[in-house]
């Protein structure tokens, strides 16, 4: 079982504001923040439901090859909200809201490229 996870940013204060919008869709909120002085090394973020975080931001020289990251969610609706969302926020499509039966008939995705070109997915395994 993962605890947290997260990708290195390279300009930290447009990758917060993307997540803050595009992970807000699926209910996530910036729940902690720390300065490179706290740290050590970099200013951090940390997303997640209220009561913890479980995706973080670092900044730094980004993660290379990019990484893909998926966020699963209950509803096919919270996938097209997370879309709508991380584009508005200046993601690049990378796959819209869809069925992806080759992975298995209730997969229904959608894939964004953040900022520096992770591809972060919301994915739901439920039947409509």
């Amino acid at each position: 079982m993962i605890d947290h996870t997260g990708v290195v940013v390279s300009d930290f204060a447009r990758s917060r504001a993307f997540y803050t919008a595009a992970l807000g869709s699926l209910g996530f909120i910036k729940n902690m923040e720390f300065p490179a002085s706290v740290t050590g090394h970099a200013d951090v973020a940390g997303f997640g439901p209220p009561d913890k975080p479980e995706f973080w931001i670092s900044n730094g020289t980004p993660n290379q090859p990019p990484l893909h990251i998926a966020f699963r969610v209950n509803t096919r609706a919270e996938v097209d909200a997370y879309y709508k969302a991380a584009l508005a926020a200046g993601g690049r499509d990378n796959g819209a809201p869809g069925l992806r039966p080759h992975y298995h008939p209730n997969y229904y995705g959608a894939f964004v490229l953040d900022p520096d070109g992770h591809n972060i997915e919301a994915v739901c395994h439920a039947p409509e």
